[in-house]
């Protein structure tokens, strides 16, 4: 009886339903702002009637949204357009009106209509459906929601991004329509972690994707960037949504957007050309919070490094995307992972020079074999790196500069020995190596602006740089002597010595910036600069040295008299100018004819400057006579510098060239001792080799520790030095070889061998815990021994102040005590 009256139950509320004033009020409500004709439109006096209702019983309005989402299914499946548009405007406007705590209900029927719409293939529902959406994401909510999935949502509107209808206008606004609801889905989930979670992969590479296609199909248009006839672009549309994007992604989400980016770029091989590629990149940057522009660049290594199918070209056009995006960076944003991107870019580089050196085989253990090997491009992509190393160090303060110049000479080759052209351990290899890590020094350098040399030229960087400037390949040192002239210069002097013209008569009309050196620049001198003359002094001497070599180390020689010129520094400049000169004349050196010219040519031009410097008359009188006399008789002796074969009478050079032709040094020396310089170290010969302890990466020789042995003379205020004892390797060497002798000749006794056998053979037989006993064993005899002989001390008679405690004879140790005035102390203890 009770299942039948509740089936007749069912009956008549089935049959009431059907009748409108049996219906629920809400629904009254709702079916009355539908009217019989659907070309009328919404019904405005009803649509008021049910925001008033909504807005008042709030409890209703999760029912209300399910009625309507149950008429726009009804009226989508009979195809009645009209109606399902008035729908969405009912459902729009009560969502606007009710600000209420159940909206989320409400909003859950919301987007099940949305979902409806767009799962049908109809432009025009598409459209309503995101114009709907859009409203809602513009709306603020007092509470997040947990439950809200916007998955179907995202792909919807990321295949609309794509569309590609027949008509042009409707496929554009077709884009735009799933590019708002992008930004809308965005905008309503970013700003809150605890609603959908927006920055999954899932969604990125559905939404990023999106972005860049409609970019890329816009991308070169002519068109108006704004607008066109009144409505949005689609390009222009993704781009903003792409900066807003950026915008508000924090440091734990960029690498959410950045992937995407990356693989979009490698699908459909828009890295070359890079115009496109370029573009995003800086949209990316520009729209990025200031504190995290670092990570792009480091992304952008970071694929560098994990994909080993990139081609040449490929790779040369990250390279560059690299360094656009590396100068949008501000001062200092690469952050605290600096040498780690270089580190990168050099491992690149050397990865770079192997392949070349093995023509594309990838015979170490970095490379690999590539199939479309082209050297050229590899030489462009070096090229690229170099550029992108030189834009990274403008950005950077100075001691950031510093630092990475002396990281990139950490990792050059360093010549294997110390002799007149120092060769490399690793051949070509070494020096095709060489070349580019010294050229991205010189990149950086470039960057740096020097204020003292103390600071630009640290033992640990000069002296490497300094031993590469004498390898066996011009084209390194010529790259040595360029890095020294950008470090070196700090007023803009390089241009005006790189110059292969006649000696001027009158050094002003170089119009030189001289000033005067400091205190700072002085203790550098005295540290490092024989150091640097002498490198200067071997690199003069090859023979394979170019016209270019000489410019540049004439360049050297002049910017170290304007840039660091004391009056010692001079000095010495004169002793190493006629050192060359002496070099240049002496029959043992083995350089051609031309080469001699070239270094009394650059010695000429070089003691001309030093005595207009000097501003010394005798000494200006004495080179210029010298010049006069050379310009008559010898002007191959004078610049310029010339090394080409075909001019025999500028390379010609006699047996011994006359006196009055050469650059007398007592003349100089005079000359520089009446104008008040001490010309003691002048008159000593230049040193040909450098001390052990001015090489690089050696240590100092024994034979250079001088020992002063102070006397024991009574009185503390004289003192008597002793010559000490040439202490040198060879004799520590004798001295220890006849120890060794007289050690081993010495007979080791019976009882000790047989002693340390079987010392051994208890250690190698005996298990852990039997050593560990007996050594417990030996600790507690110790410790017995040790008490008994502090109960002795301590039982021992104390004797009355001032007076000797006398011995006991049955203590195993006496003690005796002696006043203080007694105590005899060594004379130089006593003040």
């Amino acid at each position: 009886m009770p299942v039948v009256m509740s089936m007749m139950h069912y009956v008549y509320a089935g049959c009431c339903n059907c009748l409108s004033r049996f219906k629920p009020r809400y629904k009254r409500l709702v079916d009355n702002i539908y009217p019989a004709n659907p070309d009328d439109g919404l019904v405005r006096s009803n649509m008021e009637k049910l925001t008033y209702y909504a807005v008042s019983h709030n409890e209703k309005l999760n029912r209300i949204g399910k009625y309507l989402a149950q008429r726009l299914n009804r009226d989508i499946y009979r195809q009645q357009t009209n109606y399902v548009k008035i729908s969405m405007v009912a459902v729009d406007e009560l969502l606007l009106a009710c600000h209420s705590q159940g909206l989320n209900l409400f909003v859950k029927s919301l987007l099940s209509m949305i979902d409806k719409l767009l799962e049908v293939n109809n432009a025009e529902y598409q459209l309503l459906a995101t114009n709907s959406f859009v409203k809602f994401a513009n709306i603020e909510e007092d509470a997040p929601s947990y439950d809200r999935n916007y998955d179907f949502l995202i792909s919807q509107f990321s295949s609309m991004c794509y569309s590609d209808h027949d008509d042009l206008d409707i496929k554009k606004k077709i884009r735009v329509a799933g590019l708002k609801g992008l930004r809308g889905i965005v905008k309503k989930t970013v700003s809150d972690d605890l609603q959908y979670n927006i920055w999954e992969k899932q969604n990125m590479d559905k939404i990023i994707p999106s972005f860049l296609f409609n970019m890329q199909e816009g991308f070169g248009s002519q068109e108006s960037p704004r607008h066109d006839q009144g409505e949005e672009r689609p390009e222009v549309l993704a781009e903003t949504c792409l900066r807003n994007l950026m915008g508000c992604a924090a440091y734990n989400n960029i690498h959410a957007v950045l992937k995407p980016v990356l693989k979009h770029l490698d699908l459909h091989t828009l890295w070359v050309p890079n115009d496109f590629a370029v573009k995003v990149f800086k949209v990316v940057m520009y729209s990025m919070q200031s504190q995290y522009l670092y990570v792009v660049p480091h992304f952008l290594l970071l694929h560098l490094d994990e994909d080993n199918q990139l081609t040449t070209n490929i790779k040369q056009s990250i390279v560059q995307i690299l360094k656009e995006t590396v100068a949008i960076a501000a001062d200092g944003a690469v952050g605290s992972s600096v040498l780690e991107i270089f580190n990168s870019l050099l491992r690149h580089l050397r990865m770079s020079v192997d392949m070349r050196l093995s023509g594309g085989k990838g015979n170490t253990s970095q490379t690999k074999a590539v199939s479309n090997y082209n050297e050229k491009g590899e030489i462009e992509f070096e090229e690229a790196i170099i550029d992108t190393m030189g834009a990274f160090a403008s950005i950077l303060p100075d001691y950031q500069k510093i630092e990475i110049m002396m990281f990139i000479m950490g990792k050059v080759p360093l010549p294997n020995s110390l002799g007149s052209a120092l060769p490399l351990s690793g051949g070509e290899g070494d020096v095709l190596l060489l070349n580019m890590l010294l050229k991205s020094l010189l990149e950086v350098g470039r960057t740096y602006s020097t204020v003292s040399m103390v600071t630009t030229f640290p033992a640990s960087f000069l002296q490497p740089l300094l031993s590469v400037s004498i390898v066996a390949d011009p084209g390194v040192r010529l790259i040595v002597q360029e890095i020294l002239h950008t470090l070196m210069d700090r007023h803009e002097n390089i241009e005006k010595f790189k110059c292969n013209r006649n000696i001027p008569r009158d050094i002003s009309e170089l119009n030189l910036n001289v000033e005067k050196p400091s205190r700072q620049d002085i203790l550098f001198m005295r540290r490092s600069g024989h150091e640097i003359m002498w490198h200067l002094y071997k690199s003069i001497q090859f023979a394979d040295n170019k016209k270019s070599n000489y410019i540049a180390l004439y360049t050297t020689l002049g910017l170290l008299s304007v840039e660091l010129g004391t009056e010692d520094t001079l000095v010495d400049l004169f002793k190493l100018t006629i050192a060359l000169q002496d070099f240049a004349c002496s029959s043992d050196n083995k350089l051609p004819a031309k080469h001699r010219c070239a270094v009394h040519a650059l010695v000429a031009r070089y003691l001309n400057l030093l005595g207009q410097l000097t501003s010394e008359p005798a000494l200006c009188q004495h080179i210029s006579s010298v010049i006069e006399s050379r310009q008559e008789s010898y002007p191959q002796l004078l610049p310029p510098i010339n090394l080409d074969n075909n001019q025999t009478s500028r390379n010609s050079l006699p047996a011994k060239i006359p006196t009055e032709m050469l650059f007398q040094k007592e003349t100089l020396c005079e000359a520089l001792s009446n104008s008040g310089h001490d010309t003691s170290r002048f008159l000593t010969p230049f040193r040909q080799e450098l001390n052990v302890q001015e090489r690089p990466g050696k240590t100092a020789d024994i034979g250079s520790v001088h020992l002063e042995v102070e006397s024991t003379h009574p009185s503390p205020l004289t003192t008597r030095k002793v010559p000490a004892e040439e202490i040198t390797f060879a004799s520590f060497k004798s001295i220890y070889s006849v120890t060794v002798v007289d050690n081993h000749s010495m007979a080791v006794s019976d009882d000790d061998r047989i002693k340390r056998q079987k010392l051994r053979q208890k250690f190698q037989n005996s298990t852990l815990e039997q050593l560990a006993t007996e050594a417990d064993q030996r600790n507690k005899k110790l410790q017995s021994t040790m008490q008994s002989i502090l109960d002795s001390v301590v039982k021992s008679p104390v004797s009355p102040a001032g007076s000797p405690l006398r011995p006991d004879p049955t203590s195993p140790f006496q003690f005796q005590s002696v006043p203080t005035y007694e105590m005899a102390f060594p004379e130089l203890t006593v003040y």
